[in-house]
């Protein structure tokens, strides 16, 4: 689709580019109609990322195609990638540097196996540099050194990290990279393999042909014409700012590596949960504390959804991982800590999810304790549902204790704005420090326009004051 063609100077994209794209994903989404929603995973990356228009895009472009679209972030995106090159790579124990020039964005991996050890995503693309230094595809030799400089300057931060010396092998990804490959191949400027010296070949006949519709390459198919410059810009500087002296094209990419990481999820091996033990560990969590929050938030949220049958998979997953790691703000500070839990969750880089899947669940985060009347928009906006937010709260303060607490049945009911607790009413006698916890409860409740009734809660309350009259 090349949808950052349609990114405007304001960072907007075009109508022109929104309507090819919901036309290409309606085609798309004919196809996969008959899937099962758990076999299909549609993913955005740069353009969306960056586009100040995209969250009502994608509204329109998730009713085209029929299936959620998931936006990840820079370094997720290049995870994917060096999931789906290594697996179409021969085995081998060597350290290697993948380099897959996008639309927008180029990613930049070290990993050895299937296993990445540093990510990088640098904002620069073949289809965003084409449109700025080669306007309608005219090539000139200062236009040519103006878009090497600006991706030698962007590279600059990385360097040190990614040049020779920290990798044994380095392979590039994606079409930019397998069409410069063949394309220097066919036309007798290298032998197969990317060098500096097959690049500034190809650069001379770009260059002295001057206009991209005269180049006249074996093997540059139509489609690929516009935004080859930018691509061979930015490869050269790859080269040299990274000291490459031979680079091998791989046929494996993104699309491959989400293919591989959705195999994992059917089979257990999700990163997601990898990435919230790395995270709890980390951030040092109390392992006990989260298992009993999130047995009982579940066991909550099964109560207020029962007339829905089975709660979804998803469901039991995100109150699991938002148990496991709505403590994890405490090692900035204890006070607000709910508040340090969700900008963590929210703003770092947690591998195998969706930036989307990141800020519902720093939503539920936020929610689990103090003001509702706060983050009452922001559920609202990230579609975090309700019965989750009060499942999760309740657990947190049952157990605020920290302790293994022999806890009485408990019945939890939601009509619409409604909100329903029964608990025995002796055990609430006998614990002071719930009914204060329980009382701020409700006025937080109401104060987010929900009704939080307790009838033991009245009781007792109404047993006090006749207390005090007699």
């Amino acid at each position: 689709m090349r949808l950052g063609a349609g990114l405007n100077k304001d960072k907007r994209l075009d109508d022109a580019a929104q309507e090819r794209a919901l036309a290409c994903l309606k085609r798309f989404g004919e196809r996969l109609r008959e899937f099962d929603p758990h076999a299909v995973r549609a993913i955005g990356t740069n353009t969306l990322r960056v586009a100040k228009n995209a969250a009502a895009f994608l509204k329109k472009a998730e009713a085209a195609l029929g299936f959620p679209i998931e936006v990840v972030a820079g370094r997720e995106e290049a995870r994917l990638i060096y999931l789906g090159v290594s697996h179409n790579l021969p085995a081998s124990k060597d350290k290697r540097l993948v380099v897959d020039i996008g639309g927008g964005s180029t990613e930049f991996i070290v990993g050895s196996g299937h296993k990445p050890q540093k990510l990088e995503s640098l904002f620069m693309g073949c289809v965003s540099y084409s449109l700025r230094f080669f306007p309608e595809g005219m090539v000139s030799k200062s236009a040519m050194k103006q878009a090497e400089l600006a991706a030698r300057n962007e590279l600059q931060p990385i360097v040190a990290g990614y040049s020779r010396g920290n990798w044994q092998q380095a392979v590039g990804s994606s079409g930019t990279v397998r069409a410069l490959a063949d394309v220097m191949q066919l036309n007798g400027f290298d032998d197969g393999h990317i060098t500096p010296v097959g690049i500034d070949r190809l650069r001379s006949h770009l260059i002295k042909a001057g206009d991209m519709d005269k180049v006249g390459l074996a093997g540059l198919r139509p489609d690929r014409v516009p935004v080859f410059p930018g691509g061979l810009a930015i490869l050269n500087a790859v080269l040299s700012e990274l000291d490459i002296e031979s680079m091998v094209a791989a046929s494996g990419a993104m699309r491959q590596g989400v293919l591989y990481d959705l195999l994992g999820r059917f089979y257990h091996k999700d990163m997601r949960d990898v990435t919230v033990a790395q995270f709890m560990q980390r951030y040092h969590v109390d392992a006990l504390q989260a298992r009993r929050v999130g047995a009982l938030a579940f066991t909550l949220y099964r109560k207020l959804t029962a007339d829905a049958g089975e709660p979804a998979e998803s469901a039991s997953r995100q109150i699991a991982w938002a148990a496991k790691l709505h403590e994890i703000g405490i090692s900035v500070a204890y006070s607000g800590y709910h508040k340090h839990s969700a900008y963590i969750i929210a703003h770092a880089d947690m591998p195998g999810f969706s930036r989307d899947e990141q800020l519902r669940l720093s939503t539920l985060v936020l929610g689990h304790r103090r003001s509702l009347n706060k983050v009452a928009k922001c559920i609202e906006e990230y579609g975090v549902e309700w019965n989750r937010v009060f499942a999760l709260r309740l657990a947190a303060l049952f157990y605020r204790s920290r302790a293994d607490v022999s806890l009485p049945p408990l019945q939890v009911k939601r009509q619409g704005k409604k909100l329903r607790l029964a608990l025995d009413r002796d055990w609430l006698a006998r614990n002071p420090l719930t009914v204060t916890a329980l009382r701020d409860e409700v006025r937080d409740w109401d104060r987010a326009g929900f009704e939080l009734r307790i009838p033991e809660l009245d009781d007792i309350e109404s047993g006090a004051e006749l207390a005090l009259a007699s």
